[in-house]
């Protein structure tokens, strides 16, 4: 790893190197903080976790060929090189900081209350028309997470897509301090994590902490069609891109009358839903047009193009190579994956849910062939609204065609209650656990169903679907070994 000496780490992150001096001038291999992925030449950063302190796996790691340690506190008789810290968390982001910091390498950094993975998954495909290109793990974007993807970073890469994720004010200012992105792109601004950031406004701000670490010619990448995004329309002194839909800027209604919103510079027009299959849409980039398929079904999912499309442009890729790189798109576990077994499909969403995503989710379903079964749980975080916002997309079931609404949880009650107020036809299924949601959808389905899986993480639902198809759902964004459990807290808008 370039400029990873050991002294140069102890200096980048404020600790004591404890070792030979012929060692002190060596360079690690890697870094992690899961002791069973230390491989030879590794740094290991020992995390204090809730149930499991990582400075126990030490002595380990050495075994296992580990050039050096963090440690919190002084090794009697240790088995190699160490650096001494006052935190191994705050020194792993100091020298994340310290490592980018030497990488000749575009950053594009991604952020927003919804869509920030699928974006992630575009974007990276795009890019990787043209570039060599390295992505965030699945949902690796928290202040453990984000570290360990910027030390995956090698003289291959040419270009780093980074997802950032954030549930407190500050928490924006120490990612981005460590991604340093030459390109921020923000989906959204949704209502999420409202527990700390009290309310859209207060989301705006935590999100748009990511300005200040932008790199000197940076450029912010925007949603125009959010009414808190247009607001932004310079930052740092350089006029943002917009993208959304249609050419002409929406508005929004004030006590003055109407204003519009940014004028956007990437933009959609003809967008045509193939069903759960995926959407058409033109898109016009720069004076040019290009028809795309976007294999990934849903509205939201033609602004995950757009957000590609624009960073696209602003690297240098043709039109022909942003076409293709859409087209080539996948999915990933948990994220609107659509899976077919023993006649039915399902729709796997289960690894987070926010309002927002919940009824785009209920979209996609009404959009299905046969019977539309919903299964849905609670969503976190949502502060004191949490149960009107439950009831908001209960509400949101009506006129969709949705058959069924099988649920657990002590927030959807809320959504139940509201789908039996508004949509008659819907059959409302209310189980006190999700083994009995299971048995309970396990004798209602058949053959030719549809049915989305979708809840906060926290719920557990990917052992839903993993029962309806036999397969391994994904746990993106989960650590490897226990010595992790820090990295477990919480899902990150």
């Amino acid at each position: 790893m370039k400029n990873m000496t050991l002294e140069n780490i102890a200096r980048a992150c404020g600790g004591v190197y404890i070792g030979s001096r012929e060692a002190a001038g060596k360079e690690v291999t890697g870094v992690v903080t899961d002791s069973r992925r230390v491989e030879a030449g590794y740094l290991f950063v020992p995390i204090r976790g809730a149930r499991v302190d990582g400075h126990d796996f030490i002595p380990a790691v050495y075994e296992k060929g580990a050039l050096a340690v963090l440690s919190e506190h002084e090794l009697i008789d240790a088995a190699g090189p160490y650096i001494l810290v006052e935190s191994a968390k705050a020194a792993m982001q100091a020298l994340a900081e310290f490592y980018r910091r030497s990488l000749g390498i575009w950053v594009v950094g991604i952020t927003g209350s919804v869509g920030k993975t699928s974006t992630k998954e575009m974007i990276a495909s795009v890019l990787g028309q043209k570039y060599r290109v390295l992505k965030t793990e699945g949902n690796l974007n928290n202040e453990i997470g984000l570290p360990l993807t910027i030390f995956k970073i090698r003289e291959e890469h040419e270009v780093a897509v980074l997802e950032m994720g954030i549930s407190e004010f500050g928490e924006m200012h120490r990612l981005a301090a460590m991604a340093q992105p030459d390109i921020c792109v923000i989906t959204n601004i949704g209502l999420c994590h409202l527990e700390n950031l009290i309310d859209r406004d207060g989301i705006l701000r935590a999100k748009t902490e990511s300005f200040a670490h932008l790199t000197e010619n940076g450029i912010a990448i925007l949603n125009g069609d959010d009414d808190k995004l247009c607001t932004k329309r310079v930052v740092n002194g350089r006029p943002a891109v917009f993208y959304g839909l249609g050419r002409e800027a929406k508005v929004i209604r004030t006590r003055d009358g109407e204003e519009p919103l940014a004028e956007k510079d990437i933009y959609a027009t003809d967008v045509e839903e193939m069903g759960l299959w995926g959407t058409e849409a033109t898109l016009h980039i720069g004076g040019e047009s290009i028809t795309v398929e976007i294999p990934i079904a849903g509205e939201h999912n033609v602004y995950n193009a757009l957000a590609a499309a624009a960073v696209g442009k602003q690297l240098g890729l043709t039109a022909e190579e942003i076409r293709q790189g859409i087209g080539a798109v996948q999915t990933i576990g948990g994220r609107s994956n659509i899976i077919r077994r023993d006649g039915i499909t399902v729709i796997d969403d289960c690894y987070n849910a926010n309002p927002v995503s919940m009824k785009a989710s209920v979209d996609v379903l009404a959009k299905a062939p046969g019977r539309k079964i919903a299964v849905l749980g609670d969503m976190g975080e949502l502060g004191a609204a949490e149960r009107e916002l439950h009831a908001m997309v209960g509400r949101h079931f009506a006129g969709k065609g949705i058959d069924a609404l099988f649920c657990t949880g002590m927030l959807s009650k809320e959504i139940a209650a509201a789908v039996c107020q508004c949509s008659e036809k819907t059959k409302v299924q209310e189980c006190d656990s999700r083994g009995e949601l299971l048995r309970q959808l396990l004798l209602y389905r058949r053959d030719g169903d549809t049915i989305l899986v979708k809840a906060s993480h926290f719920m557990g639902f990917s052992e839903i679907v993993r029962a309806l198809t036999g397969e391994e759902t994904s746990e993106a964004g989960e650590p490897a070994g226990k010595e992790m459990t820090e990295e477990r807290a919480g899902e990150k808008a």
